[in-house]
């Protein structure tokens, strides 16, 4: 059995015994600890732990753990607003020249002749009842169309997951129509394309879902691509970065600029902040 649960005031006595300096008043980490908790603070406070006692190395202030918990809450939520810029981009291309292809079968990713069955065969487990309900387009439609066993690519596939979009994609049986949206992002090679995309999706998840951005590495080696200069560095989340600026400056070169200077303008206010530049510089691995 693991270790018992703690509260606030022996979780304190803990981090000042392993050494850290507590440069708030009580009340005040109280206050964290009750709304961000403990074990997850203890991400953040990781890279400053210098045994497995986690014992603190000497300085460690409170106030940088808060310093850098806020910096990765700030990053995801920059990163999220213009990956959800490039999701849209990506499937209203998907669904555009698919559709436009395909003229005669509208509801095509359910077509066996452009679709791979894998698919299709895994459709009645998301585009079911619960499906139908929750999504008031779709309802509408199958009221109105009470014999259709689908809506239309371009009203279903917009309340489907990125994920699932990129799956899509990657199961169409047309490589050109394939080869054409990767070209609109100014990719020819469809395997790298689908590495980049699917670098984006795993991005995306982790703001989504809160998860700790700041020492992530991408367990899959980011493709190479000359229009974007990863430095020998194919997994760190700056690289990580550094695709979604490509993405988004295929779409929009003035949100590519204001995203840069957003996630600059973090970065840069903590100049004076020997720590908290040290993991940026080293975890982060922004120069």
């Amino acid at each position: 059995m693991g270790q018992k649960a703690t509260n606030t005031i022996e979780q304190i006595k803990l981090l000042e015994t392993r050494g850290m300096i507590l440069d708030f008043d009580e009340n005040k980490i109280k206050e964290f600890l009750l709304d961000i908790g403990y074990y997850r603070l203890g991400f953040y406070w990781s890279p400053f732990e210098i045994d497995k006692s986690h014992n603190f190395k000497k300085g460690t202030k409170f106030s940088d753990i808060i310093k850098l918990y806020y910096l990765d809450v700030d990053l995801r939520n920059i990163l999220a607003k213009y990956i959800n810029r490039i999701e849209i981009n990506f499937r209203t291309k998907l669904v555009y020249y698919v559709s436009n292809k395909y003229k005669e079968s509208p509801t095509w990713f359910a077509d066996q002749a452009i679709v791979n069955n894998n698919i299709i065969d895994n459709l009645p487990k998301f585009y079911n009842g619960k499906f139908i309900k929750l999504n008031k387009p779709i309802k509408k439609h199958h009221d109105k169309y009470i014999n259709d066993k689908y809506a239309p690519a371009w009203k279903t596939l917009e309340f489907f997951t990125f994920g699932t979009i990129l799956n899509i994609y990657r199961n169409l049986k047309d490589d050109n129509i394939k080869t054409r949206i990767s070209e609109s992002f100014g990719i020819k090679n469809i395997r790298k394309f689908i590495n980049l995309i699917e670098t984006i999706i795993l991005i995306r998840n982790i703001c989504a879902h809160g998860d700790v951005l700041f020492d992530f590495n991408t367990p899959k080696g980011i493709s190479v691509l000359p229009q974007i200069d990863l430095n020998n560095d194919r997994n760190s989340i700056y690289s990580c970065i550094k695709v979604i600026y490509y993405f988004l400056g295929t779409i929009s070169d003035n949100r590519k600029v204001e995203m840069h200077n957003r996630i600059t303008e973090i970065f840069e206010s903590f100049d004076d902040n020997e720590n908290i530049k040290g993991i940026i510089k080293n975890s982060i691995k922004y120069c």
